[in-house]
């Protein structure tokens, strides 16, 4: 719309005022993109189905879960997932468990960007990471898929690795030739109980990305 804009301001320069009308449709455009800055997607990467569900995989099922579970909301079966909304403090966080499986979570996450108008800047792609200690939360504006199919599947669909990611620590506590076992096992009994604190934790960080923004949630919960 900057054309728009700048058509207007010449206008201005010509008749030295704007009556009413011109002002009114100065100002509508504006209001569209604050609205549309407002929406988030926070997208939990997993696999559907019953023995995927507490495995260390499905964390990022988990913390939207758990998000949705602490507000009292539900989730609906939509187009390439299932979707929760979360209204707080003006911002919309639009909570999507896609059920492409894992490798194919761009698909879904491509879709609803699109259909909701949502920049990559405020979407949140959360997902497992052996790399860190059990339940450490890091936050990154953009990076490496890692090797994890979900990420390696969203930076194929938008052709980038500049988005916005929600890493989830499950360890890497498993012997030779074990991880596709480990990431795909069930958590064992200590992290069971660690679980719900680690959660919480999770949970506050991801409306801290909405409310608070990027840089001030990696500040406050990176490393936690």
């Amino acid at each position: 719309m900057k054309w728009l804009t700048q058509f207007f301001k010449k206008e201005t320069a010509v008749t030295a005022t704007i009556d009413p009308m011109k002002s009114e449709m100065l100002q509508t455009p504006q209001n569209n993109t604050n609205e549309v800055s407002k929406k988030f997607l926070i997208v939990g990467l997993g696999n559907i189905g019953a023995e995927y569900v507490n495995t260390r995989h499905n964390i990022g099922f988990k913390v939207v879960d758990h998000l949705a579970k602490k507000e009292g909301l539900s989730f609906e079966t939509v187009k390439l997932g299932a979707l929760a909304e979360y209204k707080t403090k003006g911002r919309t966080l639009l909570l999507l468990k896609p059920n492409t499986y894992m490798n194919l979570s761009g698909k879904a996450l491509q879709y609803w960007m699109e259909k909701e108008k949502i920049a990559k800047e405020n979407v949140l792609v959360i997902t497992d990471d052996l790399n860190l200690s059990f339940g450490t939360i890091r936050i990154k504006p953009k990076g490496s898929d890692g090797g994890h199919n979900g990420l390696k599947s969203i930076q194929q669909i938008l052709n980038t690795t500049d988005y916005p990611r929600f890493r989830f620590g499950i360890s890497d506590e498993f012997k030779k030739g074990k991880q596709v076992d480990y990431v795909l096992g069930e958590w064992d009994e200590q992290e069971k109980t660690a679980l719900p604190e680690r959660l919480d934790m999770a949970v506050a960080a991801v409306t801290s990305f909405a409310l608070a923004g990027l840089g001030n949630t990696m500040s406050e919960y990176n490393g936690k």
